[in-house]
């Protein structure tokens, strides 16, 4: 019985590495039509979905800069997870403080487009190896191309073409670099702040985005991403 148990869990265990790397391999080089997150907030809450796959090449310079800035200062240098931040991250907690995000961009790209919303270990442990997976199978401008796609970015909004069009009324091109900034600024929590009507606070956090952009330029952290 228990080698028939072992057997399964096994056969179990490599038809879903197969699957998953088969599924990471697909989304390299086709686009991504629609995420977890987008099915489950439009089945459970009924909320409509816009969402329209761009390439990267027609999406902003400075909006890719601006996550950047943001949300993982060290995307080009890292294989995918930040330990520094995820340290701090740990201390910070140890210590009371409140709790901050360490995920990187690409944990978030490994999540978003093949996981669903939890904390618990078995997602973040998926999430973590779907992280090793793109960053061994895609590229870095592939990450981020499939990053600023299908992140939500409001209410129903699902990448930038999305955000660019409800919000600003342009194209994910014709944004400007505070513009970017501002979006950039929403993303720890889009449904709750809006870079259409933004906050205060959201204001403040772009102008530190837009300082923290000029920081990353002039120190050359950020190298671009599609020549």
């Amino acid at each position: 019985m228990l080698r028939r148990i072992f057997k399964w869990l096994l056969i179990t265990v490599i038809t879903f590495m197969v699957l998953s790397v088969l599924w990471v391999i697909a989304y390299r080089f086709i686009p991504v039509p629609g995420t977890p997150l987008m099915l489950i907030r439009n089945i459970t809450e009924d909320i409509p979905v816009k969402h329209e796959w761009t390439p990267l090449e027609k999406i902003a310079p400075d909006m890719q800069l601006a996550v950047i800035a943001a949300e993982d200062s060290y995307f080009m240098q890292h294989s995918g997870f930040d330990w520094e931040q995820i340290e701090k991250a740990q201390a910070d907690a140890k210590k009371g403080k409140k709790l901050r995000g360490a995920s990187t961009i690409s944990q978030q790209t490994a999540k978003n487009v093949f996981l669903w919303n939890g904390r618990s270990w078995l997602r973040k442990g998926l999430e973590a190896y779907f992280t090793m997976l793109i960053e061994l199978l895609w590229n870095k401008e592939r990450i981020m191309e499939v990053y600023l796609n299908s992140i939500e970015m409001g209410e129903g909004l699902y990448g930038v073409a999305a955000v660019a069009e409800a919000n600003f009324n342009k194209r994910p091109d014709k944004l400007t670099r505070k513009e970017c900034a501002l979006i950039a600024a929403t993303l720890p929590n889009p449904r709750k702040f809006s870079s259409k009507k933004p906050s205060k606070y959201i204001r403040k956090r772009q102008a530190a985005i837009i300082k923290n952009m000029k920081y990353i330029e002039k120190t050359n952290l950020h190298k671009k991403i599609k020549e």
